[in-house]
Order: structure tokens, then sequence, then C-alpha cells
């Protein structure tokens, strides 16, 4: 793992050296890669998928699954970052002193920027992608579920980086999947410049507690989504069935129901209709509604249990709470959220408001899908994580965001 670190740090100096354009030359040549390279990808995705079947249920079979339509987004999603303007190109500010000094604040690359994260092969390409056209090079250290496939892709990455005229060894991964070579990562002091997990709550804790390197906590998701007395219920519906049910095992899905009290006998039996009695009869996985005792009242569920509206479900499930207020669902949302996505429904402005002002997480909605937190539903390209914290860097991390910046100075023999 050292040796190679090494040599990811001495590409790493190389690599920020290059042009804007060298760099979109070489995701070209990775988009093109990807997609001639299809069938290979998806052989190795197969041994992935037979392998995991028993061991991880069907939603995150599916967030391990490659496809030729989801292999084209990748590559869809390596040249829309190409297209976005050069992140290294920029002076941030500049100052003139009276003694004459010039100073200017540039953006410069990270450095090494190592990302361990789970069963997400997209992941792979998404990150080398955004590492590169931001002038950073990478270690990716997949999950041992999508080692193959992962492997395959940076295979791939490496001949492209090559054939781009650049160092391959720009983007690297460890053979080793053990905890110890997490552990490497995280005590990488001096060769790795950012630390970025993305996964579960478990990898995530694991990072920010035992990381010595910088590390960036990227969020899970308790996304919530409160339905106010004010609002528009067949709107409400259509946005919490998207929110819940398009793709339930990412970070952005909706895993609490927030229901304001005044409306909760109207909207609830409507609710369960349209995610478990519509669901099943059209042959899709029904939602499981975890109630709270007024929400059960009002109609039929599980009852929701004590660590119900502090866990992240990533399932066909949706913990369901009843409200007094916008005030109440705000205290709800400062006492369990993750501050990753949260969002209220409603026609009335000063409530809207209100929400807004109250809730401290990295997106706020108002009338939208909390699936919409991600870099390039922003416009900012495919992400490298949703960070949840507030110091460089929040919610959908891009190009930016993969950057510091230094001082340059510009003088004619001044003197302190």
């Amino acid at each position: 793992m050292r040796e190679m670190l090494k040599k990811t740090k001495a590409a790493s100096r190389l690599l920020a050296k290059t042009s804007g354009e060298q760099r979109n030359a070489a995701l070209e040549k990775i988009a093109q890669g990807l997609e001639e390279n299809a069938e290979r990808i998806l052989a190795a995705n197969a041994l992935d998928l037979e392998n995991a079947k028993g061991t991880i249920g069907e939603v995150m079979l599916d967030r391990l699954r490659l496809t030729h339509a989801r292999i084209a987004d990748m590559a869809k999603g390596v040249r829309e970052v190409a297209a976005l303007p050069d992140p290294l190109a920029r002076t941030l500010d500049k100052i003139d002193r009276p003694n004459g000094l010039h100073i200017e604040k540039i953006a410069v690359p990270l450095g090494v920027v190592a990302i361990i994260y789970e069963s997400r092969p997209n992941v792979t390409a998404d990150a080398a992608a955004l590492c590169i056209k931001s002038g950073n090079a990478c270690v990716l250290r997949g999950g041992s579920s999508a080692y193959t496939t992962c492997s395959e892709i940076v295979k791939i990455i490496k001949a492209s980086l090559v054939e781009a005229g650049l160092d391959e060894e720009c983007v690297n991964m460890p053979t080793d999947t053990s905890r110890e070579s997490a552990n490497a990562l995280m005590t990488a002091v001096g060769l790795v410049d950012v630390l970025i997990p993305r996964g579960g709550a478990g990898l995530i804790r694991s990072c920010v507690e035992n990381a010595k390197v910088p590390c960036i906590e990227t969020g899970t998701g308790i996304c919530h989504i409160y339905v106010d007395e004010k609002a528009d219920f067949s709107k409400a519906l259509s946005i919490i069935e998207n929110a819940k049910t398009s793709r339930p095992s990412v970070c952005n899905a909706e895993e609490v129901c927030l229901v304001h009290e005044r409306i909760a006998k109207d909207f609830l039996p409507l609710l369960k209709a349209k995610l478990v009695e519509d669901r099943a009869a059209a042959g899709k996985a029904p939602v499981e509604l975890r109630l709270c005792k007024r929400s059960a009242a009002i109609i039929d569920g599980v009852a929701a249990g004590e660590q119900d509206f502090d866990t992240e479900f990533l399932d066909y499930i949706l913990a369901v709470k009843v409200v007094q207020s916008v005030d109440e669902a705000i205290e709800h949302i400062a006492l369990h959220s993750t501050g990753h996505s949260d969002g209220i429904i409603t026609e009335n402005e000063a409530a809207a408001q209100a929400f807004v002002r109250g809730v401290d997480s990295a997106a706020v909605y108002v009338n939208a899908s909390t699936r919409f937190t991600d870099g390039g539903e922003f416009g900012n390209g495919c992400e490298i994580g949703i960070s949840t914290q507030k110091m460089h860097a929040r919610g959908p991390m891009g190009l930016k965001e993969l950057t510091s910046y230094k001082y340059v100075v510009y003088g004619n023999g001044q003197v302190r």
C-alpha cells in the first residue's frame, strides 16, 4: 500500500502541471474506453453479482448491478465532467497592497484524494473523472462485493490515461479490500491529502473517528419530508413516492415522513394507498410503513420502534410521524436528521420560509423530491460524495470542492 501511495503522490505532482486541455482529452479517452469495453465490465460485474447473491438483499444488489445503460451513463458522466469549466483556471481573489505587493489567490489541486466506498461500481468512474479534471491523483478503495467490477473499470481508466499521455499512477486501486487497507489509507499522513468515505454509517463513522489524514464526512441520509397543513395532496403524494421508491438504496432517498395533525386523517389513507396498495396491485414492492402512535390510530402498518426515526433504511421502509406544527417538524428534524436533505411540501410561503430558515441541512427542499441531491442534478457533473459537514465542502461535492488554494505574491524587491 505504501509503495502504491508513493507512486500516486508522485503522479499527483505531474498531473497538477497539466493543462485543462490535456486533462479533458484524458477524460474523453476514458469515456471511450468505458463504452468500448462494456462487455468486459459486464462480465466482471456478473461475477460480483453471483458472489453477492444470498449475502445482500435485492435493493443492495441493484446498487451493485451494471447494465449497458448504466455503463453508457457512466461514460456520459465522464464527458459531462470534461465539459465543465477547468476548476484550476480560477483566480479567486486579487489584492494590491500599499507597499506595491500584488497578491493573487488561485485554485490548486488537493493532491492525492483517497475514496473508500462500498458496492457502487459507478463511483469508480465518477470519482476518477472528477479527480483527474481537478488535477488530483486518486486512490479508489472499493468494497469487496464490487471488487471485480471496480478493478476492471480501473484497468480501463489506467490504459486510457496512458493513451492520453498521462501517468497511469494517477488512478490506483488497492488489491486488498480488508479493514487493514482502509486503516492504511486513514493513517497515510503525508501521502494522502484528503480522505472521502462513501457508504453506510459504520464506514463513515470509522473514517471520521480513526483517520489521521484530513477526512470529509459524507452523508448517511436520514432524509425527511414534512407535509404541511397547506400542502397540495397530489403534489405531496407524487413527491413522496419518488423520494422513497425511485431508488431506495441511495442516501438521498426519503426515510421519514412528517405529517401535520390537521391533515393527517385525510392524507395518511391516501399515502398508504399510494405506497402500499397501489404498488402491490401494480406488482411493485410495497412500502412498509413504520407508524407512530398517532399515525397508527389512522392507518394500518407496523408500530414504529425506538430506532425507526434514527435509521437509514435504504429499503422500501418509511417511518411516519404526526406533528402539531411546522415548528415541531423542524425540531424533530434537528434531533433526528443527519443534515443531508430535508424538505417541506406546502403552498404557504410563510411555512416554507420558516422551514428553510429552521432546518440546518446541506440541502433543504420546498415542494420537490430529495432525490435531486446529486452533483449532476445540481449542474455540477457527477459528484464524489455528499458532504454533511460544514468545513470547506457541503452538499454534493464537485470540482470546486476538490480544490484548495494558494496565495501567489508578486513583488519588486519589497522587504518587511
